[in-house]
């Protein structure tokens, strides 16, 4: 095979796969399916009777379209802002590899089909995937400039996967469904600030303000809120026994991995280091996924 054949073969085939890896990184891909994973788990674990699979994937697919479209409005109106941040400077819209007229159209059809497909479930569903869609991309995302009050609002969006998942399988608004909101909604902070306080001066340079506290003091003020909205978890690990659907072993598995976050938070606080800085955010990575598998193998 000759040069020019292999270079005529060869290249559309590399820009192929430039655009696949282009629309991961549009869409957030790994963050995607993580919420996917969280509202899919909700439904098991609240699912009254049998597992219908159509279900499940009706509920993956309208989740991950709408999380989808969530992350591609945010990077349109950040296009400008992660050009600055090493992290973010390779996105397609930041780079101009990919046009903003074509990422608003591919926001659009997304959030359709996936609020359509949500809604198959009730209108709850429906109700707080649109809810989650439009605080993410429209509150949060602005204000992440502002005012480090935009954790605590992005915390909303970021906990209503369990709540849409529960409702999905209970049809209406569950006590059940609220506390698997609300352990994801307090797990947000720790999580959050941990890649905050690691990434700062990235976030510093591109103007946003995510850390709390004042001046000179954010690294060890960020670090406390982490440790107290850590500690948060430790009483709410109780709620989902209190409602009978988990037992004393699932209970103290939360407990004990709320109280082990909650001590990683504490030593970020104490050394104020990037080390406990990365063991923190590790485990937050471990924690959501260790509690709903818990509970979902409490129910079996």
């Amino acid at each position: 095979m000759t040069v020019a054949v292999k270079t005529a073969v060869y290249k559309p085939l590399a820009a192929f796969w430039q655009k696949v890896e282009d629309f991961k990184l549009l869409v957030k891909l790994r963050l995607t399916l993580t919420v996917v994973f969280s509202s899919v788990m909700a439904y098991l674990i609240a699912v009254p009777g049998p597992i219908s699979g159509l279900s499940i994937a009706i509920l993956a697919v309208g989740g991950f379209l709408v999380t989808a479209a969530a992350n591609v409005l945010n990077q349109v109106l950040e296009k400008d802002y992660d050009r600055l941040m090493k992290r973010t400077a390779n996105r397609p819209l930041a780079t101009g590899r990919m046009k903003v007229a074509d990422a608003v159209l591919w926001a659009g059809l997304m959030s359709m089909l996936g609020i359509t497909a949500l809604a198959l479930f009730n209108p709850w569903t429906a109700f707080f995937g649109t809810l989650a869609l439009v605080s993410y991309a429209f509150l949060y995302t602005p204000l992440k400039r502002i005012s480090p009050i935009a954790v605590a609002v992005g915390a909303v969006p970021g906990a209503l996967p369990t709540l849409i998942g529960a409702a999905a399988a209970e049809g209406y608004i569950s006590a059940l469904g609220l506390t698997l909101f609300t352990i994801q909604f307090f797990w947000q902070f720790p999580h959050f600030w941990s890649i905050a306080w690691l990434g700062r001066e990235d976030y510093e340079q591109a103007g946003y303000k995510l850390l709390p506290g004042p001046e000179g003091q954010k690294e060890q003020y960020t670090a406390l809120q982490s440790f107290l909205y850590a500690l948060v978890l430790i009483p709410v690990g109780f709620l989902p026994m209190s409602l009978g659907v988990a037992g004393w072993i699932a209970t103290t598995c939360i407990v004990v991995s709320s109280v082990f976050f909650a001590y990683l938070g504490w030593r970020l606080y104490r050394n104020n280091d990037r080390k406990s800085a990365l063991h923190l955010m590790f485990f937050s990575f471990v924690y959501i996924p260790l509690v709903l598998v818990v509970l979902l193998l409490d129910q079996l």
